[in-house]
Protein backbone atom coordinates (compact mmCIF):
# COMPACT_ATOMS: atom_id res chain seq x y z
CA UNK A 1 0.00 0.00 0.00
CA UNK A 2 0.99 3.57 -0.86
CA UNK A 3 0.80 6.10 1.58
CA UNK A 4 -2.21 8.11 2.03
CA UNK A 5 -0.17 11.55 2.13
CA UNK A 6 2.22 12.98 3.76
CA UNK A 7 2.21 12.82 7.83
CA UNK A 8 0.17 15.23 9.38
CA UNK A 9 -2.65 15.74 6.15
CA UNK A 10 -5.80 14.42 7.33
CA UNK A 11 -7.64 15.54 4.05
CA UNK A 12 -11.18 13.74 4.18
CA UNK A 13 -12.26 12.39 0.36
CA UNK A 14 -15.88 12.49 0.28
CA UNK A 15 -17.79 10.56 -2.23
CA UNK A 16 -20.80 8.36 -3.70
CA UNK A 17 -21.13 5.95 -6.35
CA UNK A 18 -23.74 7.02 -9.24
CA UNK A 19 -22.26 7.59 -12.23
CA UNK A 20 -25.38 8.72 -14.61
CA UNK A 21 -23.70 7.96 -17.61
CA UNK A 22 -23.54 4.37 -16.37
CA UNK A 23 -27.59 3.75 -16.53
CA UNK A 24 -29.14 4.44 -19.70
CA UNK A 25 -32.75 5.72 -18.70
CA UNK A 26 -31.04 7.87 -15.88
CA UNK A 27 -28.73 9.19 -19.06
CA UNK A 28 -31.40 9.85 -21.25
CA UNK A 29 -33.39 11.44 -18.59
CA UNK A 30 -30.92 14.09 -18.10
CA UNK A 31 -32.31 15.19 -14.69
CA UNK A 32 -29.44 14.93 -12.57
CA UNK A 33 -29.46 16.23 -8.70
CA UNK A 34 -26.57 17.02 -7.08
CA UNK A 35 -25.96 13.80 -4.13
CA UNK A 36 -27.23 15.59 -0.96
CA UNK A 37 -26.84 13.83 1.65
CA UNK A 38 -23.41 13.43 0.26
CA UNK A 39 -22.81 17.10 0.50
CA UNK A 40 -24.27 17.16 3.92
CA UNK A 41 -22.11 15.46 5.36
CA UNK A 42 -18.78 17.35 3.93
CA UNK A 43 -20.59 20.12 5.66
CA UNK A 44 -20.84 18.63 8.80
CA UNK A 45 -17.43 17.76 8.86
CA UNK A 46 -16.26 20.92 7.72
CA UNK A 47 -17.65 22.70 10.33
CA UNK A 48 -16.17 20.98 12.81
CA UNK A 49 -12.48 21.80 10.85
CA UNK A 50 -11.73 19.18 8.90
CA UNK A 51 -10.33 19.37 5.38
CA UNK A 52 -12.74 17.93 2.83
CA UNK A 53 -12.39 16.76 -0.77
CA UNK A 54 -15.55 15.79 -2.89
CA UNK A 55 -15.52 13.40 -5.25
CA UNK A 56 -19.23 13.59 -7.20
CA UNK A 57 -19.52 10.86 -9.75
CA UNK A 58 -22.57 12.27 -11.14
CA UNK A 59 -20.81 13.18 -14.49
CA UNK A 60 -17.74 11.12 -14.83
CA UNK A 61 -17.87 8.14 -17.03
CA UNK A 62 -16.64 5.01 -14.41
CA UNK A 63 -14.43 4.13 -11.44
CA UNK A 64 -11.14 5.15 -12.99
CA UNK A 65 -12.35 8.41 -12.42
CA UNK A 66 -11.98 7.92 -8.54
CA UNK A 67 -9.10 6.02 -9.16
CA UNK A 68 -7.60 9.71 -10.46
CA UNK A 69 -8.61 11.46 -7.82
CA UNK A 70 -7.45 9.56 -5.08
CA UNK A 71 -4.00 10.21 -6.94
CA UNK A 72 -4.89 13.81 -6.95
CA UNK A 73 -6.25 14.50 -3.49
CA UNK A 74 -4.00 11.85 -1.63
CA UNK A 75 -6.56 11.46 1.55
CA UNK A 76 -6.07 10.07 4.76
CA UNK A 77 -10.06 8.72 4.42
CA UNK A 78 -12.48 7.93 1.81
CA UNK A 79 -16.06 8.20 2.92
CA UNK A 80 -18.71 6.79 0.45
CA UNK A 81 -21.91 8.67 1.37
CA UNK A 82 -24.51 7.83 -0.73
CA UNK A 83 -27.07 10.17 -1.58
CA UNK A 84 -30.23 8.71 0.85
CA UNK A 85 -32.71 11.10 -0.42
CA UNK A 86 -32.33 9.71 -3.78
CA UNK A 87 -35.07 6.42 -4.18
CA UNK A 88 -32.15 5.65 -7.09
CA UNK A 89 -29.88 4.99 -3.95
CA UNK A 90 -32.36 2.63 -2.06
CA UNK A 91 -33.16 0.60 -5.16
CA UNK A 92 -29.42 0.07 -5.59
CA UNK A 93 -28.87 -1.31 -9.11
CA UNK A 94 -25.96 -3.88 -9.52
CA UNK A 95 -24.25 -1.71 -11.57
CA UNK A 96 -24.03 0.79 -8.80
CA UNK A 97 -23.16 -2.17 -6.43
CA UNK A 98 -20.23 -3.09 -8.37
CA UNK A 99 -18.95 0.73 -8.87
CA UNK A 100 -19.26 1.18 -4.69
CA UNK A 101 -17.63 -1.93 -3.97
CA UNK A 102 -14.81 -1.20 -6.50
CA UNK A 103 -14.70 2.57 -5.14
CA UNK A 104 -14.04 0.76 -1.23
CA UNK A 105 -11.13 -1.48 -3.18
CA UNK A 106 -9.29 1.01 -4.98
CA UNK A 107 -9.69 3.51 -1.39
CA UNK A 108 -7.66 0.62 0.14
CA UNK A 109 -5.38 0.01 -2.33
CA UNK A 110 -4.13 3.53 -1.83
CA UNK A 111 -4.10 3.15 2.00
CA UNK A 112 -6.78 4.79 3.01
CA UNK A 113 -9.30 4.40 5.84
CA UNK A 114 -12.37 3.70 4.56
CA UNK A 115 -16.41 4.06 5.48
CA UNK A 116 -19.71 3.78 3.66
CA UNK A 117 -22.87 4.60 4.07
CA UNK A 118 -26.49 3.82 1.87
CA UNK A 119 -29.37 1.49 2.50
CA UNK A 120 -27.40 -1.96 0.49
CA UNK A 121 -24.89 -1.54 2.65
CA UNK A 122 -26.85 -1.58 5.57
CA UNK A 123 -28.71 -4.38 3.99
CA UNK A 124 -25.55 -6.20 3.02
CA UNK A 125 -22.50 -5.05 5.24
CA UNK A 126 -20.05 -8.39 4.30
CA UNK A 127 -20.08 -7.25 1.43
CA UNK A 128 -19.01 -3.67 1.76
CA UNK A 129 -16.15 -5.38 4.62
CA UNK A 130 -14.92 -7.15 2.51
CA UNK A 131 -14.49 -5.44 -0.10
CA UNK A 132 -12.14 -3.33 1.90
CA UNK A 133 -14.17 -0.75 4.09
CA UNK A 134 -13.53 -0.54 7.71
CA UNK A 135 -16.92 -0.28 9.32
CA UNK A 136 -20.53 0.74 7.73
CA UNK A 137 -22.42 3.95 8.92
CA UNK A 138 -26.06 2.50 9.59
CA UNK A 139 -28.91 5.11 9.02
CA UNK A 140 -28.54 8.57 8.51
CA UNK A 141 -24.77 8.50 7.84
CA UNK A 142 -24.06 12.00 7.26
CA UNK A 143 -24.77 12.17 11.53
CA UNK A 144 -21.88 9.77 12.24
CA UNK A 145 -19.29 10.99 9.99
CA UNK A 146 -17.55 13.23 13.28
CA UNK A 147 -17.54 10.23 15.66
CA UNK A 148 -15.99 8.27 12.87
CA UNK A 149 -13.33 10.38 11.64
CA UNK A 150 -12.35 11.18 14.69
CA UNK A 151 -11.91 7.19 15.11
CA UNK A 152 -9.98 7.00 12.24
CA UNK A 153 -7.64 10.12 13.13
CA UNK A 154 -6.71 8.42 16.45
CA UNK A 155 -8.11 11.63 18.72
CA UNK A 156 -11.24 9.38 20.32
CA UNK A 157 -12.64 5.97 21.20
CA UNK A 158 -11.47 2.30 19.04
CA UNK A 159 -13.55 1.77 15.92
CA UNK A 160 -16.06 -0.93 17.86
CA UNK A 161 -16.92 2.41 20.52
CA UNK A 162 -18.31 4.62 18.05
CA UNK A 163 -21.96 3.96 17.83
CA UNK A 164 -24.11 3.52 14.48
CA UNK A 165 -21.82 1.09 12.74
CA UNK A 166 -21.09 -2.25 11.09
CA UNK A 167 -17.87 -3.87 11.42
CA UNK A 168 -15.82 -7.07 11.25
CA UNK A 169 -15.95 -10.08 13.39
CA UNK A 170 -13.68 -12.64 13.51
CA UNK A 171 -16.79 -14.70 14.73
CA UNK A 172 -19.77 -13.66 13.66
CA UNK A 173 -18.38 -12.12 10.53
CA UNK A 174 -19.90 -8.38 11.27
CA UNK A 175 -21.37 -6.90 14.04
CA UNK A 176 -22.96 -3.82 14.87
CA UNK A 177 -21.94 -1.69 17.67
CA UNK A 178 -24.43 0.68 20.01
CA UNK A 179 -26.97 2.65 18.21
CA UNK A 180 -26.58 6.23 17.22
CA UNK A 181 -28.78 8.66 19.21
CA UNK A 182 -30.90 10.42 16.58
CA UNK A 183 -31.19 14.09 15.32
CA UNK A 184 -34.57 15.54 16.37
CA UNK A 185 -33.79 19.25 15.63
CA UNK A 186 -32.96 19.32 11.81
CA UNK A 187 -32.43 22.79 12.18
CA UNK A 188 -29.34 22.72 13.47
CA UNK A 189 -28.17 20.64 10.16
CA UNK A 190 -25.51 22.88 8.23
CA UNK A 191 -26.76 23.84 4.90
CA UNK A 192 -25.36 21.03 2.18
CA UNK A 193 -21.74 22.16 0.72
CA UNK A 194 -22.86 23.22 -2.82
CA UNK A 195 -19.63 25.54 -3.50
CA UNK A 196 -18.10 21.82 -3.65
CA UNK A 197 -20.19 20.93 -6.48
CA UNK A 198 -19.77 22.07 -10.00
CA UNK A 199 -22.87 23.81 -10.63
CA UNK A 200 -22.22 25.05 -14.16
CA UNK A 201 -22.39 20.73 -15.21
CA UNK A 202 -25.59 20.42 -13.89
CA UNK A 203 -26.80 23.74 -15.54
CA UNK A 204 -25.62 22.65 -18.64
CA UNK A 205 -27.09 19.72 -18.38
CA UNK A 206 -30.49 20.95 -17.52
CA UNK A 207 -30.74 23.31 -19.50
CA UNK A 208 -29.58 21.39 -22.67
CA UNK A 209 -32.27 18.36 -21.94
CA UNK A 210 -34.95 20.41 -20.45
CA UNK A 211 -34.29 24.47 -20.52
CA UNK A 212 -34.32 25.20 -16.52
CA UNK A 213 -31.99 23.88 -13.72
CA UNK A 214 -33.67 21.99 -10.83
CA UNK A 215 -31.80 21.65 -7.69
CA UNK A 216 -33.29 19.23 -4.41
CA UNK A 217 -33.82 20.37 -0.99
CA UNK A 218 -35.08 18.06 1.49
CA UNK A 219 -37.55 19.97 4.35
CA UNK A 220 -37.96 16.35 6.22
CA UNK A 221 -37.51 13.21 7.24
CA UNK A 222 -39.30 9.79 6.91
CA UNK A 223 -42.52 8.67 6.74
CA UNK A 224 -45.03 7.43 9.39
CA UNK A 225 -47.10 5.03 7.15
CA UNK A 226 -46.67 1.71 6.79
CA UNK A 227 -46.51 0.40 3.39
CA UNK A 228 -45.56 -3.07 3.37
CA UNK A 229 -43.31 -2.73 0.32
CA UNK A 230 -41.81 0.25 1.21
CA UNK A 231 -38.15 -0.04 2.97
CA UNK A 232 -37.33 2.47 5.82
CA UNK A 233 -33.30 1.71 6.59
CA UNK A 234 -32.59 5.09 6.40
CA UNK A 235 -34.60 7.39 8.83
CA UNK A 236 -37.15 4.43 9.75
CA UNK A 237 -40.63 5.31 10.30
CA UNK A 238 -40.77 8.77 12.04
CA UNK A 239 -41.30 11.82 10.37
CA UNK A 240 -39.15 14.65 11.36
CA UNK A 241 -39.71 18.08 9.98
CA UNK A 242 -37.26 21.15 9.32
CA UNK A 243 -39.47 24.86 10.78
CA UNK A 244 -40.95 26.53 7.60
CA UNK A 245 -38.57 29.45 8.45
CA UNK A 246 -35.83 27.10 8.11
CA UNK A 247 -36.39 25.60 4.70
CA UNK A 248 -37.29 29.43 3.50
CA UNK A 249 -33.65 30.08 4.41
CA UNK A 250 -32.47 27.67 2.36
CA UNK A 251 -34.52 28.61 -1.29
CA UNK A 252 -33.21 32.69 0.12
CA UNK A 253 -29.38 31.28 -0.18
CA UNK A 254 -30.12 29.19 -2.77
CA UNK A 255 -31.38 31.52 -4.91
CA UNK A 256 -28.31 34.07 -4.44
CA UNK A 257 -25.74 31.42 -4.64
CA UNK A 258 -26.99 28.90 -7.15
CA UNK A 259 -29.97 30.70 -8.62
CA UNK A 260 -32.09 27.78 -9.58
CA UNK A 261 -35.48 27.76 -11.91
CA UNK A 262 -37.06 25.24 -9.90
CA UNK A 263 -37.21 23.22 -6.71
CA UNK A 264 -37.16 19.49 -6.39
CA UNK A 265 -38.32 18.88 -2.76
CA UNK A 266 -36.77 14.76 -2.44
CA UNK A 267 -38.71 14.35 0.55
CA UNK A 268 -40.86 11.45 1.02
CA UNK A 269 -43.85 13.32 1.89
CA UNK A 270 -43.52 17.47 1.78
CA UNK A 271 -45.39 19.62 4.29
CA UNK A 272 -48.12 16.93 6.01
CA UNK A 273 -50.31 19.97 7.27
CA UNK A 274 -52.04 22.87 6.07
CA UNK A 275 -50.31 25.02 8.74
CA UNK A 276 -46.85 24.07 8.25
CA UNK A 277 -47.41 25.13 4.51
CA UNK A 278 -49.17 27.95 5.21
CA UNK A 279 -45.99 29.03 7.21
CA UNK A 280 -43.45 28.33 4.89
CA UNK A 281 -45.47 30.45 1.95
CA UNK A 282 -45.68 33.18 4.69
CA UNK A 283 -41.92 32.92 4.87
CA UNK A 284 -41.07 32.71 1.14
CA UNK A 285 -42.80 35.74 0.92
CA UNK A 286 -41.04 37.52 3.53
CA UNK A 287 -37.43 36.96 2.15
CA UNK A 288 -38.73 37.32 -1.41
CA UNK A 289 -37.34 33.59 -1.81
CA UNK A 290 -40.08 31.88 -3.86
CA UNK A 291 -38.79 29.20 -6.65
CA UNK A 292 -41.54 26.92 -8.40
CA UNK A 293 -40.92 23.24 -6.91
CA UNK A 294 -42.30 19.72 -7.30
CA UNK A 295 -42.68 17.51 -4.78
CA UNK A 296 -44.22 13.88 -2.78
CA UNK A 297 -47.43 13.49 -0.91
CA UNK A 298 -49.83 10.80 -0.52
CA UNK A 299 -53.83 11.13 -1.79
CA UNK A 300 -55.05 10.95 1.97
CA UNK A 301 -53.25 14.28 2.47
CA UNK A 302 -54.54 15.96 -0.32
CA UNK A 303 -57.55 18.10 -0.28
CA UNK A 304 -58.61 21.67 -1.17
CA UNK A 305 -57.15 23.63 1.60
CA UNK A 306 -53.50 22.04 1.33
CA UNK A 307 -54.28 22.14 -2.69
CA UNK A 308 -54.37 26.40 -2.18
CA UNK A 309 -51.37 26.21 0.33
CA UNK A 310 -49.28 24.36 -1.67
CA UNK A 311 -49.69 26.82 -4.52
CA UNK A 312 -49.35 29.92 -2.72
CA UNK A 313 -46.16 28.07 -1.81
CA UNK A 314 -44.66 27.61 -5.46
CA UNK A 315 -45.94 24.23 -6.16
CA UNK A 316 -46.52 23.42 -9.39
CA UNK A 317 -46.52 19.42 -9.68
CA UNK A 318 -47.45 16.91 -7.17
CA UNK A 319 -46.19 13.23 -6.89
CA UNK A 320 -48.80 10.64 -5.60
CA UNK A 321 -47.98 7.17 -5.16
CA UNK A 322 -51.31 5.73 -5.93
CA UNK A 323 -50.13 2.34 -6.92
CA UNK A 324 -53.05 0.57 -7.92
CA UNK A 325 -56.55 1.49 -9.23
CA UNK A 326 -57.87 -1.71 -7.76
CA UNK A 327 -58.88 -1.44 -3.27
CA UNK A 328 -58.07 -5.14 -3.06
CA UNK A 329 -54.67 -4.66 -4.10
CA UNK A 330 -54.10 -1.17 -2.29
CA UNK A 331 -55.52 -3.24 1.11
CA UNK A 332 -52.57 -6.20 0.13
CA UNK A 333 -50.37 -3.18 0.52
CA UNK A 334 -51.24 -2.18 3.74
CA UNK A 335 -51.08 1.16 1.60
CA UNK A 336 -53.95 2.96 4.13
CA UNK A 337 -55.43 4.81 1.16
CA UNK A 338 -58.77 4.34 -1.16
CA UNK A 339 -59.03 4.68 -4.58
CA UNK A 340 -61.77 7.45 -4.86
CA UNK A 341 -59.29 9.51 -2.31
CA UNK A 342 -56.79 9.34 -5.25
CA UNK A 343 -59.40 10.94 -7.51
CA UNK A 344 -60.57 13.58 -5.07
CA UNK A 345 -56.34 14.45 -4.60
CA UNK A 346 -55.84 14.45 -8.02
CA UNK A 347 -59.33 17.10 -8.73
CA UNK A 348 -58.14 19.30 -5.85
CA UNK A 349 -54.50 19.46 -6.97
CA UNK A 350 -55.92 20.06 -10.64
CA UNK A 351 -58.40 22.94 -9.53
CA UNK A 352 -55.65 25.05 -8.32
CA UNK A 353 -53.09 25.02 -11.00
CA UNK A 354 -50.64 22.41 -9.48
CA UNK A 355 -49.98 19.38 -12.44
CA UNK A 356 -49.65 15.61 -10.85
CA UNK A 357 -47.97 12.77 -11.32
CA UNK A 358 -48.63 9.55 -10.42
CA UNK A 359 -46.63 6.63 -9.35
CA UNK A 360 -47.75 3.20 -10.10
CA UNK A 361 -47.00 -0.29 -9.55
CA UNK A 362 -47.60 -3.25 -11.18
CA UNK A 363 -47.18 -7.00 -9.85
CA UNK A 364 -47.87 -6.80 -6.40
CA UNK A 365 -49.08 -10.47 -5.57
CA UNK A 366 -52.23 -11.69 -6.16
CA UNK A 367 -52.52 -9.03 -8.98
CA UNK A 368 -54.26 -9.95 -11.70
CA UNK A 369 -55.78 -9.14 -15.50
CA UNK A 370 -59.11 -7.71 -13.50
CA UNK A 371 -56.72 -5.39 -11.30
CA UNK A 372 -54.68 -4.26 -14.03
CA UNK A 373 -57.65 -2.88 -15.93
CA UNK A 374 -59.16 -1.14 -12.80
CA UNK A 375 -55.20 0.81 -12.80
CA UNK A 376 -55.92 1.78 -16.36
CA UNK A 377 -59.64 2.86 -15.80
CA UNK A 378 -58.22 5.12 -12.81
CA UNK A 379 -55.59 7.02 -15.50
CA UNK A 380 -58.41 7.01 -18.07
CA UNK A 381 -60.98 8.51 -15.57
CA UNK A 382 -58.60 11.13 -13.80
CA UNK A 383 -56.10 11.67 -16.74
CA UNK A 384 -52.63 12.43 -14.59
CA UNK A 385 -50.47 14.76 -16.21
CA UNK A 386 -47.43 12.06 -16.00
CA UNK A 387 -46.89 8.82 -14.63
CA UNK A 388 -44.32 6.43 -13.24
CA UNK A 389 -44.51 3.08 -13.96
CA UNK A 390 -42.29 0.32 -11.82
CA UNK A 391 -43.07 -3.62 -10.44
CA UNK A 392 -43.30 -4.62 -7.20
CA UNK A 393 -39.46 -4.09 -5.83
CA UNK A 394 -38.45 -6.75 -3.16
CA UNK A 395 -36.55 -4.73 -0.67
CA UNK A 396 -35.15 -6.28 2.55
CA UNK A 397 -36.33 -5.35 5.55
CA UNK A 398 -40.03 -5.04 4.50
CA UNK A 399 -43.10 -7.52 5.30
CA UNK A 400 -43.34 -7.68 1.04
CA UNK A 401 -40.05 -8.96 1.34
CA UNK A 402 -40.18 -11.49 3.40
CA UNK A 403 -43.40 -12.46 1.80
CA UNK A 404 -41.91 -12.99 -1.51
CA UNK A 405 -38.30 -14.25 -0.47
CA UNK A 406 -39.06 -18.24 -0.81
CA UNK A 407 -39.33 -17.12 -4.23
CA UNK A 408 -36.44 -14.96 -5.16
CA UNK A 409 -33.02 -16.03 -6.65
CA UNK A 410 -29.54 -15.32 -6.63
CA UNK A 411 -30.93 -12.24 -8.51
CA UNK A 412 -31.80 -9.77 -6.13
CA UNK A 413 -31.32 -6.37 -7.65
CA UNK A 414 -32.06 -5.06 -11.32
CA UNK A 415 -28.79 -4.24 -13.39
CA UNK A 416 -29.94 -0.55 -14.37
CA UNK A 417 -32.92 1.46 -13.62
CA UNK A 418 -35.07 0.71 -16.52
CA UNK A 419 -35.01 -3.19 -16.50
CA UNK A 420 -37.77 -3.32 -15.02
CA UNK A 421 -37.91 -7.05 -13.82
CA UNK A 422 -39.81 -9.75 -12.18
CA UNK A 423 -37.64 -10.89 -9.26
CA UNK A 424 -40.34 -13.28 -7.68
CA UNK A 425 -43.12 -15.09 -9.41
CA UNK A 426 -45.64 -12.56 -10.16
CA UNK A 427 -48.76 -13.30 -12.04
CA UNK A 428 -47.13 -12.54 -15.42
CA UNK A 429 -43.70 -12.76 -16.94
CA UNK A 430 -41.86 -10.21 -16.92
CA UNK A 431 -42.22 -9.24 -21.05
CA UNK A 432 -46.08 -8.74 -19.52
CA UNK A 433 -45.45 -6.55 -17.13
CA UNK A 434 -42.99 -3.97 -19.66
CA UNK A 435 -45.88 -3.97 -22.08
CA UNK A 436 -48.47 -2.88 -19.72
CA UNK A 437 -46.34 -0.20 -18.57
CA UNK A 438 -45.58 0.67 -22.49
CA UNK A 439 -49.16 0.46 -22.61
CA UNK A 440 -50.27 3.19 -19.89
CA UNK A 441 -47.52 5.64 -20.61
CA UNK A 442 -49.38 5.73 -23.69
CA UNK A 443 -52.49 5.96 -22.47
CA UNK A 444 -51.50 8.74 -20.27
CA UNK A 445 -48.91 10.83 -22.67
CA UNK A 446 -51.59 10.70 -25.35
CA UNK A 447 -54.98 11.44 -23.59
CA UNK A 448 -56.53 8.94 -25.94
CA UNK A 449 -57.73 5.36 -25.50
CA UNK A 450 -56.65 2.43 -27.87
CA UNK A 451 -58.61 -0.15 -27.56
CA UNK A 452 -56.96 -2.77 -30.03
CA UNK A 453 -53.64 -2.17 -27.94
CA UNK A 454 -55.88 -3.39 -25.10
CA UNK A 455 -57.98 -6.17 -26.85
CA UNK A 456 -54.25 -7.40 -27.68
CA UNK A 457 -53.14 -7.08 -24.44
CA UNK A 458 -56.08 -9.09 -22.85
CA UNK A 459 -54.90 -11.41 -24.92
CA UNK A 460 -51.37 -11.68 -24.37
CA UNK A 461 -52.46 -12.29 -20.47
CA UNK A 462 -53.69 -15.78 -21.00
CA UNK A 463 -50.13 -17.06 -22.47
CA UNK A 464 -47.80 -14.31 -20.69
CA UNK A 465 -48.74 -15.97 -16.67
CA UNK A 466 -46.37 -17.24 -14.41
CA UNK A 467 -46.38 -21.01 -13.67
CA UNK A 468 -47.45 -20.72 -10.25
CA UNK A 469 -47.44 -17.13 -9.06
CA UNK A 470 -47.67 -15.91 -5.28
CA UNK A 471 -51.46 -15.45 -3.88
CA UNK A 472 -52.46 -12.11 -2.49
CA UNK A 473 -51.79 -12.10 1.26
CA UNK A 474 -54.55 -9.82 2.90
CA UNK A 475 -53.41 -7.76 5.84
CA UNK A 476 -55.65 -8.32 9.63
Amino acid sequence: MRPARQAGCDVILIAHSFFLGRDAKQSDRQKPYPPLATLLAAAILRGRGHEVALFDATFEPDTSAFEAALDRVRPATVLLIEDNFNFLTKMCTEVRRGDALAMIAAARRHGCRVAVNGPDASDHPELYLAAGADAVLAGEGELGVVDLVACFQGHDAALDQVPGLTIADPVTGHRATRPRARLEDLDALPLPAWDLIDVAAYRGSWNAAHGYLSWNVAASRGCPYQCNWCAKPTFGRRYTQRSPANVAAELERLKAEVAPDHIWFADDIFGMTVQWIADFAGELKRRDARIPFMMQSRANLIDPPIAEALRAAGAEEVWLGIESGSQRILNAMDKGTRVETARLATRALRQHGIRVGWFLQLGYPGEDWDDIMLTRDLVRDEAPDEIGVSVSYPLPGTVFHDRVVAELGTRRNWRDTDELAMLFQGTFVTAFYRMVRDALHAEAANGATDERLWRDLARRAATHRSAAPLRVVMSA
